[in-house]
């Protein structure tokens, strides 16, 4: 449905979005995720319209949204980060405004608002000042706005930023709800939400993709780190363990007595728990615990866009990197 082909956006000698091209097929949930500063909301704004690409070209079902921008736009429903509203509104007053802009009339325009709000949650507010909600009613407010047009694609950037727990999951069931029927990318750097909504990742960094698959298969893959958590009773754990063939780095504490060890190796280094065996029973270790565990999603994006970074900075000109 989305096809993002060689894109390329520029301010003027910063480039914020460089060749980039993925694909998100209709009905998926997608999460797009990268660092701050990776390009995410620039290109988002440009599968929306708001911004137009240097080089390359947004297409939806084939055909290049340029060719008829207006129609493309009809199409998308767009959550900014900032998600600005008209405080000094009633929630009911917001939404028939952003209707009315969505040029909705009559009873059109009361048959989308009345089921927005209803998918939304938000009778209990609906003849309220916006000012006078809470943040995570605004953003379902936001989403409402952004769902009233009936949209094909949904857009939503980092759309619980600044919510507590709760009202966290009360925005990501809204999420589940809305992608059953849409097509939905979504920017987050909440890997729980990625984990619970997405059915799809693609990571960006430097505007740039690395690295796109399911959770899972990202996980699984040769990026992701295998930890291990060994705890033993004897002389040089932490030195002897640290230096075991595709450690990547140990963090060692004291528990009882005992020495705590905990490593994380490469996702395609050998499996490690026979040689901590035979390293406990050479050199006569009492083994408490010895379990492995796969690297949590955190860990393979952390380590995806740091190893994106080390390249494009050990790449880059000089002059460049000190500037």
């Amino acid at each position: 449905m989305i096809s993002v082909e060689s894109v390329t956006k520029r301010y003027g000698a910063l480039t914020a979005v460089n060749d980039l091209s993925f694909q998100v097929d209709r009905g998926e949930v997608v999460g797009f995720l990268g660092p701050n500063g990776a390009g995410k909301t620039t290109t988002m704004r440009m599968l929306t319209g708001t911004l137009q690409p240097d080089g390359g070209r947004v297409l939806f079902d084939g055909r290049p949204i340029g060719d008829d921008l207006t129609g493309a736009r009809r199409r998308v429903g767009y959550l900014p980060e900032s998600n600005p509203l008209y405080e000094d509104m009633l929630v009911c007053e917001y939404l028939e405004f952003t209707a009315r802009l969505r040029n909705l009339r009559g009873p059109a325009l009361r048959g989308a608002i009345r089921r927005a709000a209803e998918q939304t949650g938000l009778a209990e507010v609906f003849y309220r000042p916006i000012a006078e909600t809470s943040k995570g009613y605004r953003q379902r407010i936001g989403l409402a706005a952004a769902i009233l047009h009936a949209p094909e694609i949904l857009v939503l950037d980092e759309p619980t930023e600044g919510l507590d727990p709760n009202q966290r999951v009360e925005i990501r069931r809204l999420v589940n709800e809305l992608g059953r029927e849409r097509t939905v990318l979504l920017s987050t750097h909440v890997m729980q939400e990625v984990e619970a909504t997405c059915s799809r990742l693609l990571i960006i960094s430097r505007g740039r993709l690395v690295a796109e698959g399911t959770v899972g298969d990202l996980i699984a893959g040769d990026t992701g780190l295998s930890q291990y958590t060994v705890e033993a009773e004897g002389d040089g754990v932490a030195d002897a363990l640290a230096a075991l063939p595709g450690v990547d780095s140990h963090h060692t504490e004291r528990v009882g007595g005992r020495t705590r060890v905990r490593l994380a190796a490469h996702g395609d280094a050998d499996e490690l728990r026979p040689r901590i065996f035979a390293l406990a029973r050479d050199r006569g270790w009492t083994l408490w615990e010895l379990h492995r565990e796969r690297a949590s999603l955190e860990d393979v994006f952390r380590q995806l866009t740091t190893e994106h970074e080390l390249v494009q900075t050990a790449d880059a000109d000089p002059a460049e990197v000190e500037e």
